[in-house]
């Protein structure tokens, strides 16, 4: 599996959370605030992909761009950055070694706390 930093979504995040477009929620928050499959696949029916790939900051190679395999470490709810979501992905992140898309995820959180 071949997982890399989403730099569109990166960049996507850095701007909202600019922008104010974040939940300033808790680490324990993601589960409840993560969107659910049916929410996915309303966004991906109504904004296609290119739009759905600005939410998380990994890339799986080993799936088509086309398919939702292909994006790892959700951050928000299709409307704002959560947060809870960044300390989760960023924790995952550092459990599997992925270490571009932990550090990113590093630099959205300082981002976060900073604002």
């Amino acid at each position: 599996m071949t997982v890399k930093l989403n730099k569109k979504a990166f960049d996507h995040a850095k701007r909202l959370v600019t922008d104010g477009k974040v939940v300033k929620d808790t680490r324990d928050d993601w589960s409840e605030h993560a969107p659910s499959t049916k929410d996915e696949n309303a966004f991906l029916d109504k904004h296609g992909h290119a739009e759905y790939s600005k939410w998380f900051l990994g890339v799986d190679d080993d799936h088509p761009d086309d398919q939702k395999g292909h994006y790892k470490f959700p951050i928000g709810d299709f409307t704002k950055i959560h947060r809870c979501g960044v300390i989760a992905a960023e924790s995952r992140a550092g459990q599997y070694d992925y270490d571009d898309i932990r550090d990113a995820l590093g630099k959205l959180l300082e981002k976060i706390d900073q604002d």
